[in-house]
């Protein structure tokens, strides 16, 4: 168990020891809830799952599928 301090913003740092087991990186994003007495934070699931294609994407495999969805979303508008 590390302990950590409250700042004058209510902000706690993560120890470096716990960042680096559950790959936590700057901009992730975190529920919040109480449990009894004790304050969880759990590391929230991405809203958008990775899909893995099995091969490398070029620059222009990205950009096509870019403009793909772009025509998808003016078309639905």
């Amino acid at each position: 168990m590390e302990r950590v301090k409250v700042t004058r913003g209510y902000q706690v740092t993560i120890p470096a020891s716990i960042r680096s087991k559950i790959d936590i990186r700057e901009g992730d994003v975190f529920e919040v809830y109480l449990n009894g007495d004790e304050i969880v934070l759990r590391k929230a699931r991405t809203q958008r799952p990775r899909v893995k294609l099995g091969r490398e994407l070029s620059l222009e495999d990205i950009e096509g599928a870019i403009r793909r969805g772009e025509g998808e979303s003016y078309s639905r508008h």
